[in-house]
């Protein structure tokens, strides 16, 4: 069985794209929850309540996620800046509930599915390089380039000045 060079490397994108579902599908959960509470079912507030705690585990494994691959795939930062701000509104979000905040709670519930969607979205069309650059290596292409470009153009005016055509190497 061949494996694609660079996709075993990649297992913190997947791995922020399951935490990135999880958590989208358990804010989806969440809000039904409430909904069916509101209706008149009292049993489900303690499954509301229940989930909650589920929610802000998969918002902490979701950031930790996110650092692994702008840590490991060289991903921009700003995905673990947002997952650690959606840590933050879930746990207000059961302080409000707890509370039972209403006028805060639900407008906070929205910003909460709002973040988990977005975070979801960037990690199925994020794609990675294929090839890490650091500084070193970048400079020792551009030095290459450099003097190849250099080789090259001596080549061409030492052609000129004797009158002789360019030898082109192939």
């Amino acid at each position: 069985m061949s494996v694609r060079k660079g996709y075993g490397r990649r297992w913190p994108l997947r791995l922020l794209r399951a935490t990135a579902v999880l958590v989208l599908l358990d804010t989806l959960a969440q809000a039904a929850l409430a909904g069916l509470f509101v209706t008149g079912n009292l049993d489900l507030l303690a499954w509301h309540a229940a989930n909650a705690d589920v929610l802000s585990a998969l918002t902490v494994l979701e950031t930790v996620a996110a650092l692994l691959v702008w840590r490991r795939l060289r991903g921009p930062g700003w995905p673990v800046a947002a997952s650690a701000v959606l840590v933050a509104l879930v746990s207000v979000q059961r302080g409000l509930g707890e509370a039972r905040v209403l006028a805060g709670h639900i407008p906070l519930g929205m910003a909460v599915f709002g973040c988990a969607t977005a975070l979801a979205c960037w990690a199925f069309t994020h794609r990675p390089s294929t090839r890490t650059r650091t500084r070193a290596s970048t400079r020792t292409r551009a030095s290459t380039r450099t003097r190849a470009s250099t080789r090259t153009h001596a080549s061409t005016r030492a052609a000129q000045q004797t009158g002789r055509p360019l030898e082109v190497a192939g």
